[in-house]
């Protein structure tokens, strides 16, 4: 595809205007690119204080003198008619300028459900960075954008989007999916020297893994379970793979094959086998699964970088032998490939979803996402009532509660608490370690911007219920 064409602008004599709410790693990122891409201007941006977006301005090479902290929307405009960057700590100061875009990048599961809602009554299009929201009410805005002739689109630079173009690009040339994913963030990287293995920093005793290191001729389930178990010092499962995973299974319909995924251990070469069916020699029990692995690497071979992969069937056996000597990913019987995108940029290619909104029409998600799919959270100990379920880190976990996919319904007291909508709440009954926690245990706010939106997504996705 050529991306002239498809971006051809004939009809706009003017830049696309984005503005970005939230300038950590992503949002950053983004702003620097933005000074880069011909198509796209970022002179916009939101944060908790406008003197944190600022800051974030300068550390992206825009200069200081350029830069207009606004407090209210009189003030940003006027910075705006003067050409300048505008800072400003509140959405709603700059919700009327003359934006296309508004990419939402906070990860905060409240603040951004209400930034996305803003953005779209004010009548632009969304970027939705923040995947927090996405697993919990993604649909639902997406829905409320598309009946005022907007999008709530997922972004590509993250690995909802690039998987989501990787699937859909399978199935219009035809390919057999029968399973798509993505690596975790963080390879597995084993020094045979050392017998150590490292990830995300973590360096750990492994001398068992030796045992496992290469695949062979042996059982793929009988690999993953001694992979697993010689790297059990390792976190294994990250809340922020299954939330992905939430958001491509929203779009495509694709399911997990299990609530915890299957999460191997593998090297690059061996995915195309252990995203197999079963009758394959692979740890699947159907076919059109959503899966992560974690990269198994030596010190200095290649990362799989996050990037995104679908394994297909080989249906002709000429075609895929050919491919196999071309250096494609084969199984060992060959009768599945894995195809994959080696990378995700975060703001550096974000701008292809932002022009894609602006320029198309169109969304890097599915047109009209449904709701397949709920991340919902899972006791890991036991939770004493009073126990405030705080989310935190880099990851935006909770401590001592994992996530599960489940197949979406509308909630009752009963149904297992979505994830990101438990964020923040107290129990008020005690959970059962290996429990899913229930919305029946937690004191939530039910005018809270969540809550309320999800009522309505259940309304609009299982009327009746």
């Amino acid at each position: 595809m050529n991306f002239h064409t498809y971006f051809a602008t004939a009809d706009r004599t003017v830049p696309i205007q984005t503005c970005i709410v939230g300038t950590g790693g992503f949002g950053r990122s983004f702003l620097a690119q933005g000074l880069r891409v011909p198509l796209m201007q970022t002179r916009v941006a939101v944060d908790v204080s406008a003197e944190i977006a600022a800051a974030s301005m300068r550390s992206a090479g825009i200069a200081e003198a350029d830069i207009r902290i606004c407090d209210t929307p009189d003030a940003a405009r006027r910075a705006w008619d003067a050409g300048m960057y505008v800072a400003a700590g509140r959405i709603e100061d700059v919700l009327d300028l003359p934006l296309d875009v508004v990419v939402e990048a906070t990860g905060h599961p409240q603040a951004g459900a209400r930034h996305v809602r803003l953005a779209i009554e004010a009548g632009h299009h969304v970027a939705l960075v923040s995947k927090e929201v996405d697993s919990v009410v993604g649909p639902e805005l997406a829905r409320l954008a598309r009946s005022r002739g907007r999008f709530v689109s997922p972004v590509d630079g993250d690995q909802p989007s690039l998987l989501i173009g990787l699937v859909t690009w399978a199935e219009v040339i035809g390919l057999d999916i029968v399973a798509a994913g993505k690596s975790s963030e963080y390879d597995f990287v084993f020094d045979p020297a050392s017998r150590t293995l490292t990830s995300n920093g973590r360096t750990v005793d492994a001398p068992g893994f030796a045992d496992w290191l290469d695949l062979a001729d042996r059982d793929c389930s009988a690999v993953a379970a001694g992979r697993a178990a010689a790297a059990s010092a390792l976190p294994q499962r990250a809340v922020p793979d299954l939330c992905e995973m939430t958001v491509v299974a929203n779009a495509t319909g694709l399911m997990p094959d299990r609530p915890d995924l299957h999460a191997p251990i593998a090297a690059i070469g061996e995915v195309a086998d252990f995203f197999a069916t079963r009758e394959d020699g692979g740890l699947l029990n159907g076919t059109r699964r959503l899966d992560v692995f974690h990269c198994l690497r030596l010190p200095n071979e290649p990362s799989f970088a996050g990037g995104v992969f679908v394994v297909v069937r080989c249906q002709d056996e000429a075609t895929w032998a050919m491919l196999r000597e071309k250096g494609h990913v084969l199984s060992r019987s060959g009768r599945t490939a894995m195809l994959y995108i080696p990378r995700h940029l975060l703001g550096i290619e974000a701008a292809t979803s932002v022009l894609e909104m602006a320029l198309r029409g169109v969304s890097s998600g599915a047109q009209d996402p449904m709701h397949h799919v709920d991340l919902v959270a899972h006791a890991d100990a036991d939770l004493p009532a009073g126990t405030v379920l705080t989310m935190g880190g880099h990851h935006h976990a909770i401590e001592n509660v994992s996530s599960r996919m489940v197949p979406a319904r509308a909630l009752t007291a009963e149904s297992p608490m979505p994830f990101y909508l438990a964020a923040g709440a107290r129990l008020v009954r005690p959970v059962a370690k290996d429990t899913p926690i229930r919305l029946g245990d937690v004191e939530i706010d039910p005018n809270s911007e969540l809550s309320v939106l999800r009522r309505q997504q259940d309304k609009s996705f299982f009327p009746g219920q």
